[in-house]
């Protein structure tokens, strides 16, 4: 393993406990999730002497981009039917998706998404399209551009993790009560698009 292969599995770590920070609420885990944050940034700045090419994405300092999500439209063969999880803090539904990690190109996070909140394998059937979401555009908090995928169910679904707490098959017309986190016409504009298998961006 090389310098660089090293300093990306550090950073890959550093990812993780950052995002155990934010979203988990049991003490042991946040102190656990904090000195894994401490020794990996240890561990990056006892690499200051070796050359990379990959700068340190937690640096506060550098360039603001928007931030990327992507979620997938799983539907069954005779496309009548979407699949969606309910997001167990709020009770609403949404596609399967979240916030792409460092190095994980939006395909992987959207079969990574799919299994952890699905339970679903999937195979990726093609690009629906990009959404551009901003605090002046919608109701989220930070400039964000949200990447759709078509995706196919390969196989039966399985056990998913904590953040969902139902996975159901619903008709493409009659939805249930949808999450927050992505509005009504975003939902309709990507279904929509999935249905006539067409491309959408902003």
């Amino acid at each position: 393993m090389d310098s660089k292969q090293i300093y990306d599995y550090i950073l890959k770590i550093q990812s993780i406990a950052k995002i155990g920070l934010v979203h988990s609420k049991d003490p042991y885990a946040l102190t656990n999730y904090q000195e894994i944050n401490d020794l990996s940034t240890k561990f990056l700045e006892d690499f200051l002497e070796v050359k990379f090419d990959r700068p340190n994405y937690f640096e506060r300092d550098i360039y603001p981009t928007p931030n990327v999500s992507v979620r997938t439209i799983i539907l069954n063969d005779k496309k009548d039917k979407v699949l969606m999880v309910r997001e167990a803090d709020s009770q609403t539904y949404s596609f399967p998706g979240g916030w792409a990690d460092l190095y994980d190109s939006p395909a992987d996070t959207a079969r990574n998404e799919s299994m952890q909140e699905a339970g679903a394998k999937i195979d990726i059937v093609r690009l629906v399209g990009i959404l551009n979401r901003t605090p002046f555009k919608s109701n989220v908090h930070i400039p964000e551009y949200v990447v759709i995928f078509e995706g196919k169910l390969n196989g039966c679904l399985q056990e998913h993790e904590y953040e969902t707490d139902d996975v159901s098959w619903f008709d493409v017309n009659n939805l249930p009560s949808l999450s927050r986190k992505v509005s009504k016409e975003e939902i309709d504009r990507m279904l929509k698009a999935t249905l006539e298998g067409k491309t959408i961006f902003d």
